[in-house]
C-alpha cells in the first residue's frame, strides 16, 4: 500500500513542483494572469497550481515552462515525470471513505516529512497507539459512526506507524506527552496498560524520542491546545504546523506562526523530563495505577 520507493507523496511533490514553476515564472517576470493565459485558464488556476493545491495537467506544465524559458528537455521531462507520480493516487486512497478531506493532506504530508515533533495533551500520538486504545478512542464516536467505518480507521491508523519503520529515510519521531495523556485508561486498565508498554518499548527505537511533561512542572508553553510540527528535507517545502479539532484540521506555515509554535515546543521539551527518564516514569504509572 504505502510507496515504499517514492515516500515524498502526490501533495508533498504537488507542492514541490509548484513551487518550481512560481520561481520559474518569477524569474521570467510574467504575470500570473499572463501564464493563466497561455493555458487557456485563469490567474487562479496558476496560483492553485503554484501552491499545490491542484493536480497537474502534463499539456499545461510543458507550456508554461516553455513559456517561462525552459529549453532543456531533459529538465522538462523529470518535470513531468514527477507530475505524473504526483498526480497517482495516495497510499491512503483506499481508505478514502473514512477520511475526512481536511486529514488527507496531512497524511501526505507526514509520510514526506523528514522529522515530525509533536505536543499531545489527552491522548498517546496515532502514530505510538495500539489496535486495542485506538479502537477504544475512535469508538467514542460510535452512534454516528458505522462499525465498518472505525474498521477502517483503525487498519488506516496502524498502516500510518510504518513511515517509522520504512526502509528509506524514515523519519525522526519527537514527541512531548502532558502526564495527564498517561493516566487516563481509554479502553480500560488492560488496555491502557498495554499501551503504557508499548510507549517503553518504542523508547528504544533509534528514531523515536520521548519526553513527559510531569504533573509537578506546573505552567508550562504548551499549556493549549495539542499540535504537531513537520519539517521537511526539501528544500523546496516550509515547515508546517498542523492542529486537528472535531470537525477540521488547520494548517499553518507563515514565518511568524510557525516561529511562535517551534519557540513553544523548544520551551515544553526544557520544561519536560529528558528522554532518558521517560521508561521509568511510565513504569511508575503502570506499577502505581494499571498493576
Amino acid at each position: 500500500m504505502a510507496k515504499e520507493d517514492n515516500p515524498t507523496g502526490p501533495t508533498a511533490l504537488r507542492m514541490i513542483i509548484g513551487g518550481q514553476l512560481r520561481r520559474l515564472r518569477e524569474a521570467a517576470n510574467i504575470t500570473r494572469k499572463a501564464a493563466g493565459f497561455e493555458i487557456r485558464n485563469s490567474e487562479s488556476k496558476i496560483s492553485r497550481m503554484e501552491l499545490g493545491r491542484v493536480s497537474f495537467r502534463l499539456r499545461d506544465v510543458e507550456d508554461l515552462m516553455v513559456l517561462y524559458g525552459g529549453t532543456d528537455q531533459a529538465e522538462i521531462d523529470r518535470v513531468l515525470m514527477l507530475c505524473r507520480e504526483a498526480n497517482k493516487p495516495s497510499w491512503w486512497h483506499p481508505y478514502g471513505d473514512a477520511l475526512p478531506d481536511w486529514f488527507q493532506t496531512y497524511l501526505d504530508l507526514e509520510s514526506a516529512a523528514s522529522t515530525i515533533r509533536s505536543y499531545e495533551v489527552q491522548l498517546v500520538p496515532g502514530l505510538l497507539q495500539s489496535r486495542d486504545y485506538a479502537r477504544s478512542l475512535l469508538m467514542l464516536g460510535y452512534g454516528h459512526t458505522p462499525l465498518r467505518e472505525i474498521d477502517n480507521r483503525i487498519e488506516l491508523r496502524l498502516a500510518r506507524q510504518k513511515v517509522l519503520d520504512r526502509e528509506a529515510d524514515p523519519p525522526t519521531l519527537w514527541t512531548v506527552i502532558d502526564e495527564a495523556a498517561l493516566h487516563r485508561p481509554f479502553g480500560g486498565y488492560g488496555v491502557m496498560r498495554d499501551q503504557l508498554k508499548l510507549l517503553i518499548e518504542a523508547c528504544d527505537r533509534p528514531n523515536v524520542r520521548i519526553q513527559v511533561v510531569r504533573f509537578d512542572s506546573g505552567a508550562h508553553s504548551g499549556a493549549g491546545a495539542p499540535f504537531t510540527w513537520l519539517r521537511f528535507a526539501y528544500p523546496e517545502l516550509d515547515d508546517v504546523i498542523y492542529m486537528e479539532h472535531l470537525t477540521g484540521g488547520l494548517y499553518l506555515d507563515r514565518d511568524a506562526d510557525v516561529d511562535a509554535y517551534q519557540a513553544a515546543m523548544e520551551h515544553l521539551c526544557v520544561q519536560a523530563s529528558p528522554p532518558r527518564d521517560t521508561q521509568d516514569i511510565i513504569n511508575a504509572i503502570i506499577r502505581d495505577h494499571y498493576s
